[in-house]
């Protein structure tokens, strides 16, 4: 236990270049270190999760380096959100009688839905841990939360990846600027057309 706690302490410390050593270092098990890093940052939200996308994108590759990045940003968010709906039931009645303005906030996320979700998952300096305990113990939709995390957090990474990938050409490589933000523009709409279809079908 404590030689996990300092390993963490280490990380939290860490520069890019660090974190590119600590995971060559764990080249042996294939992708396990790029899922596994940003899969526990869900859990450990100090932890510096651009800083480890960026060396996932270095080390791995843009298109692998993204989806490493991917799958454990998913499963960590989609795990925090399980475990907040099954033990904070009765913690958003205790929260609303405690601090009655935040009726108001959960009432904008329930109605409001995908796209509050979406853009505040794309943003790589949100708090995206509050993000997914809010959705978890409000009255959000598993599919609408599932959906906004997966497209939200493909926009975020991808962004990252794109940008921190080889990241001394990038003044040569202006494009990846108007592809990232063409991303969000399309990931944004595609899934507003994917949520109504949920709703009208559900």
């Amino acid at each position: 236990m404590e030689s996990l706690r300092n390993w963490l302490d280490n990380i939290k410390h860490m520069d890019l270049d660090s974190i590119q050593r600590t995971l060559e270092s764990y080249s042996a098990w294939g992708p396990l270190p790029g899922i596994l890093l940003p899969f526990i940052e869900s859990f450990l939200p100090f932890l510096p999760l651009i800083l480890i996308i960026a060396a996932s994108a270095n080390i791995y590759g843009l298109g692998f380096g993204f989806l490493f990045s991917w799958i454990g940003v998913t499963a960590g968010a989609v795990c925090v959100f399980w475990i907040s709906r099954t033990l904070g039931r009765n913690f958003k009645g205790w929260l609303e009688r405690r601090y009655p303005k935040s009726v108001r906030f959960f009432d904008w996320v329930e109605q409001r839905g995908f796209t509050p979700l979406f853009l505040l998952a794309c943003f790589p300096f949100t708090p995206s841990v509050i993000i997914t305990v809010v959705s978890g113990i409000s009255k959000v939709p598993f599919h609408t939360f599932l959906l906004a995390m997966l497209l939200g957090k493909a926009v975020m990474i991808f962004s990252i990846s794109l940008i921190s990938f080889d990241i001394g050409n990038l003044a040569d490589e202006p494009w990846r600027i108007f592809v990232t933000v063409t991303a969000v523009l399309v990931m944004w709409y595609g899934g507003k057309q994917l949520e109504s279809r949920y709703q009208v079908n559900g």
